[in-house]
C-alpha cells in the first residue's frame, strides 16, 4: 500500500465519510487538480504499473481500466486520476447549456453495501466552459472521453440539436465520445433509448463529428433497467448506425431485495440512480447480452459494480473489452486502480 493509500485508510476515509458525500468528493478534488496541472507531481506520486495495453475504436488504452463519467463532471482533474493508475477517463456529463443540477443533498453512501445513489442532474458548466478547460491541459498518458446529455432546459423533441451542440464543441477535443440517454436524473431523458428517439440523436452527433475533419469514435451509453428486447434493438441500431461502442451501464433505479441498507434508510434517500457492488450482477447480465448480439467487432465498456480485479475480469469475460468505475474509488481510495491494474496483469492462481 502506498503512503497515500494508508493515509486514506488510517485517517481520510474516517474524516471524508464523516461529510456529506457530495462535500467529500469536492474536499478531494483540489489534490486531483494539483496532480493535473502539475507533471512532475504526477510523476512523482505515479505507482508503478505493469504495461497492460487494449487496442480498442482505433485507440490504445494505456490500461483497460477507467473512470466513469460523473467524477470529473467539468474535466478538471482527468490527468490526476490518471496519475493514480487509470488507463482512461470519461469526463462529464456535460450539457451544452450551464446548469446547476438538482438541490442538494442529491448524492447519499450505502455504506453497507458498498454502494451509492445519486440524483445530481447533469450539473456541469456547459459544453463551452469544459472544452475550454480540455484544450487547456491535454491528456498525459491517459485517454480522454467526454459523456454528453441533454440539456435539462431542451425540450425533448428539440434532442438531437442540442447533442449536436456539445458535440461540436467537445469532440474536437474527445479521443471518443459518448452519448448519454439513460440517467434517471433528467426528466424524460431514459425516453432517449427508444431507437425511434435515438437514431436522429445519433444521426446529428456523427454528422458534427464528421464536420470537425477528425475521426472520434462514437458510443451511446444504456441504462440496466431496459427490458431485453430493447436492449436487442439498441445493439441492433448501433450496427447500423456504425457506432464504434455501448458503454453498459449506467445507474438503476431499481432497489435489489438483496441490499444490506435498512429499507428504511433506502427509502428515506428517495429517488435516484443506484451504482456500485448491487449492480453488478445485472451489469454483467446486459455485456454478456450486448455480446452476443453484436459480435466480437465493436467495443464494449463495462461499467457497473467493478471493484477488483476479479470483478473486471468478470466483465471482460462476459464481452468487455474495457471497463470503468467510480462507486468503487469512493470506497477503496486512491490505491484501487493501481491495485486493479497489478491484479489485471499477474498471473491468475
Amino acid at each position: 500500500m502506498s503512503l497515500l493509500g494508508s493515509a486514506y485508510r488510517a485517517l481520510g476515509q474516517r474524516t471524508l465519510f464523516a461529510l456529506d458525500a457530495e462535500r467529500a468528493h469536492e474536499v478531494t478534488t483540489p489534490f486531483l487538480e494539483a496532480l493535473h496541472r502539475s507533471p512532475t507531481l504526477a510523476q512523482a506520486m505515479a505507482p508503478a504499473l505493469p504495461p497492460l495495453p487494449v487496442a480498442a475504436m482505433g485507440l490504445t488504452f494505456p490500461n483497460p481500466l477507467g473512470m466513469a463519467a460523473g467524477f470529473d463532471k467539468a474535466g478538471r482533474f482527468y490527468n490526476g486520476l490518471g496519475a493514480l493508475g487509470f488507463g482512461f477517463v470519461e469526463v462529464g456529463t456535460v450539457t451544452a447549456r450551464p446548469q446547476p443540477g438538482n438541490p442538494r443533498p442529491r448524492l447519499f453512501r450505502l455504506r453497507a453495501d458498498r454502494a451509492l445513489v445519486n440524483r445530481m442532474g447533469f450539473n456541469n458548466p456547459g459544453a463551452a466552459a469544459v472544452a475550454e478547460a480540455l484544450a487547456a491541459e491535454p491528456p498525459r498518458g491517459i485517454v480522454r472521453g467526454v459523456n454528453i446529455g441533454k440539456s435539462k432546459v431542451t425540450p425533448l423533441e428539440e434532442a438531437p440539436a442540442d447533442y449536436a451542440e456539445s458535440a461540436r464543441l467537445l469532440g474536437p477535443l474527445a479521443d471518443y465520445l459518448v452519448v448519454n440517454v439513460s440517467s434517471p436524473n433528467t426528466p424524460g431523458l431514459r425516453s432517449l433509448q427508444t431507437t425511434a428517439a435515438l437514431e436522429p440523436i445519433l444521426d446529428a452527433v456523427s454528422r458534427e463529428l464528421a464536420a470537425g475533419g477528425r475521426r472520434v469514435p462514437l458510443l451511446v451509453k444504456i441504462a440496466p433497467d431496459l427490458a431485453d428486447a430493447d436492449i436487442d434493438a439498441i445493439a441492433d441500431l448501433a450496427t447500423a448506425r456504425g457506432l464504434d461502442g455501448i458503454v453498459a451501464t449506467n445507474t438503476t433505479i431499481a432497489r435489489p431485495a438483496s441490499l444490506r441498507t435498512p429499507a428504511a434508510e433506502v427509502a428515506a434517500i428517495g429517488d435516484g440512480g443506484l451504482s456500485g457492488e448491487p449492480l453488478r450482477a445485472r451489469a454483467l447480465e446486459v455485456i454478456a447480452r450486448l455480446r452476443a448480439r453484436l459480435g466480437p467487432a465493436m467495443c464494449l465498456i463495462g461499467a457497473g459494480g467493478i471493484a477488483s480485479a476479479d470483478d473486471a475480469r468478470a466483465a471482460m469475460a462476459a464481452g468487455a473489452n474495457l471497463v470503468q468505475l467510480y462507486t468503487a474509488f469512493i470506497y477503496g481510495g486512491p490505491d484501487l486502480p493501481a491495485g486493479i491494474v497489478r491484479g489485471l496483469a499477474a498471473p491468475r492462481a
